[in-house]
């Protein structure tokens, strides 16, 4: 039977999307763990708890750069390859956290330096396959291959945020950290037999210049992704502390939200733009986050991380089709790992800065800070919207 080149490419599309999954589960496993994990530790609050979680996404800003050269210079099949290893070697850094003979002072060290590699690796990785997929099936299907990045991503939330507990409360830290290695080495073996994309020639920009050209929609998105930010980061808590059961549900809803409106709506940034899916998107996620703000009932709460997760889903493909659109293919590496790093920036100073809120006014308000951002969001993405008409 022949097959169709379009079949072709959604077929690797596949593959790749699946050994990103694979590979993105090193940092969901881990994620509603590690809060837990050291708040344990005599004397590590909430705001050390944030910052281990945080401090990954400082590696992956100062990265993105480098990624998006790399991916631009030698292939985003290079690329997410080499993230996919920096996954495996974080992680086998972060095991050594667990290890009963050191001080606490001294896991906290190395449980920073393995979040510090996993932030490269994340920032390899997910360049890399933005650029992997978008030069294998070319610029009108960009908002295709981000959504499928985001369904990756955003599935392994949902699967790997109850696994990773459960793990931990079976297991430990480490088995944990064990599992977060295995996975994205099959993700590795997975991609192997991918070929690579084409490589397009260029003059080359400053990096502030390209951000120059993409800080609108970088800025919308940094300020959606708060909302996205407190939730992986303090509902488990948020659960636990109101005594409310099912604490690994919340990233799950979220997750299992994210994933099949991703499913559903995919296509919509490349059929009818990407500004008016963004202000549909991040109007249900601002309702999310001011539901979970005051949710009265553990069922109340998961509905707001639904609905956040719905509305985050569609938020970073939206966007990121108007920097493809605006930034030439040999720059488009770049551009996109410029734009993820206002992501990555909004990640990184959320969960130390909300920590502290949450220490003082508790864990609700996080939730309020997610709202209003959002709100803010939807605001600085219509006058994106007006500057257009």
């Amino acid at each position: 039977m022949d097959i169709s080149p379009i079949d072709d490419h959604s077929r690797v599309l596949m593959r790749l999307t699946a050994a990103l999954f694979l590979g993105y589960l090193a940092v969901a496993l881990s994620l509603p763990v590690i809060p837990i994990y050291v708040t344990q530790w005599s004397g590590y609050g909430n705001m050390l708890a944030g910052l281990a979680v945080g401090i990954a996404f400082a590696s992956t800003i100062l990265s993105r750069n480098h990624a998006g050269q790399l991916a631009d210079g030698r292939g985003g099949r290079t690329c997410m390859r080499l993230g996919l290893a920096g996954y495996i070697l974080a992680s086998m850094i972060c095991m050594g956290a667990s290890l009963p003979m050191l001080p606490y002072p001294l896991r906290y060290l190395v449980l920073v330096a393995g979040r510090l590699v996993l932030g490269v690796g994340e920032s390899l990785t997910v360049v890399g396959m933005l650029g992997w997929g978008i030069g294998l099936m070319g610029h009108a299907r960009a908002g295709k291959v981000m959504a499928w990045t985001g369904m990756a991503m955003y599935g392994a939330f949902a699967v790997g945020a109850p696994l990773g507990l459960a793990i931990f409360h079976m297991a430990g830290f480490g088995a944990v950290m064990l599992a977060c290695a295995i996975l994205p080495a099959t993700g590795l073996l997975l991609s192997q037999g991918i070929k690579p994309s084409p490589i397009h020639k260029g003059r080359r920009e400053p990096f502030w210049h390209i951000l120059g050209r993409i800080w609108r929609p970088g800025c919308a998105l940094g300020l959606q992704d708060v909302g996205f930010a407190v939730l992986g980061t303090f509902i488990s808590l948020y659960f636990i502390h109101r005594n409310w059961p099912h604490a690994g549900l919340g990233l799950t809803c979220f997750g299992g939200a994210f994933v099949v409106v991703r499913l559903l709506c995919g296509h919509l940034p490349d059929r009818v733009g990407g500004v008016r899916v963004a202000l549909a998107s991040l109007i249900v996620e601002a309702a999310g986050q001011y539901l979970l703000w005051c949710a009265p009932s553990p069922m109340l709460a998961l509905a707001g991380a639904v609905l956040t997760g719905m509305g985050c889903s569609m938020v970073y493909p939206a966007l990121g089709v108007e920097v493809v659109r605006i930034m030439p293919p040999h720059l488009r590496g770049t551009a996109l790992g410029g734009f993820a790093a206002f992501q990555d920036l909004a990640y990184g100073v959320t969960g130390p800065l909300t920590g502290l809120l949450a220490d003082r006014a508790g864990y609700s308000s996080v939730f309020l800070v997610g709202g209003i951002c959002a709100t803010l969001a939807f605001v600085l993405t219509l006058h994106m919207a007006t500057r257009r008409c």
